[in-house]
């Protein structure tokens, strides 16, 4: 079943939220990059909060790229989405030994660390991006994004992410949510709305129970009259190719692309987001140093 985002107001255009089921998406990610459960909890969250983020961009062409790094033993978690909500991502180190804080409860935490930042990356067709950071406050990830959105875009926030891994290290269950009060917010909508966040259960919980993101929409949304705006299917997908990679080669220099000729008599190269692995002969590497030198 495609992963889907629904996005939708509430109160009068008080609220409006996204909420997302992206366990096929999670799940095609986690296989690309083969993730220990860890890895695949800490990655999948992020992919479903980028996919969300990437769904507010405004126009097309924009994209977003999120950089996570606590300090912990999976090194750095780095996604990028663009304006459909489709994603790409890795961490590190995938296979990052799993610990639990109780059992079934990964410890993320631990994983990402607490002694870095969160970095935000808009692309928005402008001579430079907009570049957003804000330390991390727990590793948890949904409660980073949370503190992100509320220091750096002074944008209350409720963030919900979870992904649930079965005991062969499938993805059972991934989504999340991200609800944001608007401008003009009565104190009786926001009082509703803290209150019926402060009784949800977790995200896979919800999920485990049968839950769909129409759902779980209705669910967390109640008493505050939620209307579906949109509904988008999401997926992990790279778009890497040959002439980015030709691009990568080009910008190594004329002394370094020789030295590859002259030693290697080719080169493979392996994309970081979907591991597809690009082979350049020597022939295919004298074009490009001959682009250089004209």
């Amino acid at each position: 079943m495609k992963s889907r985002i629904v996005r939708v107001t509430a109160s009068n255009n008080m609220i409006r939220g996204f909420f997302a089921d992206t366990t096929e998406m999670v799940s095609k990610a986690c296989k690309t990059h083969v993730t220990s459960p860890v890895a695949s909890a800490a990655l999948g969250r992020t992919l479903t909060a980028t996919s969300i983020m990437g769904l507010m961009l405004k126009e097309k062409q924009h994209r977003i790229t999120i950089k996570i790094n606590g300090g912990g033993p999976i090194g750095t978690i780095l996604s990028v989405g663009d304006s459909y909500g489709n994603v790409k991502g890795y961490v590190d180190y995938p296979q990052v030994e799993s610990t639990y804080i109780k059992p079934g409860k990964l410890n993320v935490a631990n994983a990402v660390g607490d002694k870095g930042t969160i970095t935000v990356i808009k692309d928005l067709g402008l001579k430079e991006p907009y570049i957003g950071t804000y330390p991390i406050t727990s590793g948890e990830i949904g409660e980073d994004f949370a503190a992100y959105f509320l220091h750096s875009e002074q944008q209350p926030s409720a963030v919900a992410l979870g992904v649930l891994v079965d005991i062969d290290y499938t993805i059972k269950a991934s989504g999340g949510f991200i609800v944001q009060v608007l401008p003009g917010v009565s104190d009786e909508v926001l009082n509703k709305l803290e209150d019926r966040l402060g009784q949800l259960q977790s995200i896979t919980n919800l999920m485990k129970e049968g839950m769909n993101e129409a759902e779980i929409c209705n669910h967390v949304l109640e008493g505050l009259e939620p209307r579906t705006i949109e509904e988008y299917e999401v997926d992990f997908v790279c778009d890497c190719n040959e002439e980015r990679l030709e691009k990568a080669l080009i910008s190594l220099g004329v002394k370094e692309l020789e030295e590859i000729i002259q030693e290697d008599k080719g080169a493979e190269m392996t994309c970081h987001f979907c591991n597809k692995k690009y082979y350049f002969n020597e022939e295919h590497l004298r074009g490009l140093l001959n682009t250089i030198k004209e």
